[in-house]
């Protein structure tokens, strides 16, 4: 199994702490975001890591020299980083194509360890995680959830949507090799079309209501992760979240 991790991006909504640094490199209690995926990564024995970068890419690979991870972890520039994130996925469609099982995540995410578990073990070939205890607003990325099936993946969700309860995305998803393969083909169409201002969310989302039968999801509800988006997503992680999954974690 592969992991190819979205870090190309300006932190531009964390206004200073984004902008001196690639979020990925924020620290919290003297480790990287980075160097805790790759912890984690390691941990579950995944087979390669392959990151998208754009803003401050060298930090980033220095960041990976300096874990000693070279042999391991590569990059892939994204010339592109200031547009929407579809890019960056599109930068990586080789990895999508090359027949592995993919675990693809957003870098700016502090979380419990056990939620890449739920990924690596379930099986469920076509993963998303769900968790229930979100604050509704504009900014969750939401699943919504009907007989069991996804029926929408997006922030905003249309009112007229019939669904039997909604939770946020993680950030973090698993494909096997044929949905992997058809994201690389919807990425690419979107790119064609000049649609390049896109989340790549929405090339998710496009595969999932076409076969909404070949995707299911995990509920990770209870388990302590923050997206770390705007300042106080900083405090947040720090005062809240990283004391949940420090005390009982030595990774």
């Amino acid at each position: 199994m592969k992991a190819i991790i979205l870090a190309a991006g300006v932190g531009r909504r964390l206004g200073k702490d984004g902008q001196i640094q690639p979020k990925c490199l924020l620290k919290f209690n003297g480790k990287s975001l980075l160097e805790r995926h790759l912890n984690y990564l390691r941990h579950y024995q995944i087979d390669e890591v392959v990151i998208a970068v754009g803003y401050q890419a060298q930090r980033i690979q220095d960041e990976i020299k300096a874990l000693g991870a070279e042999n391991w972890v590569s990059t892939v520039y994204n010339p592109d980083y200031t547009k929407g994130s579809v890019i960056s996925l599109w930068c990586l469609r080789q990895q999508l194509v090359a027949g592995d099982d993919i675990l693809l995540m957003d870098a700016d995410v502090l979380y419990d360890r056990r939620i890449i578990e739920r990924l690596v073990k379930t099986n469920i070939p076509n993963c998303f995680l769900l968790d229930r205890d979100f604050e509704p607003g504009d900014e969750p990325v939401k699943l919504c959830v009907r007989d069991n099936y996804l029926v929408e993946f997006r922030k905003q969700v249309a009112l007229g949507l019939v669904y039997d309860f909604a939770g946020e995305s993680v950030g973090f998803f698993r494909f096997g090799s044929a949905a992997a393969h058809r994201l690389a083909i919807r990425t690419e169409q979107y790119v064609a079309d000049g649609l390049d201002d896109e989340p790549y969310e929405e090339a998710i989302r496009d595969l999932l209501l076409e076969t909404p039968d070949t995707f299911g999801y995990e509920d990770i509800t209870g388990l302590p992760w923050i997206e770390i988006d705007f300042s106080q997503d900083i405090q947040r992680a720090q005062n809240d979240i990283l004391p949940q999954i420090e005390v009982p974690e030595n990774i």
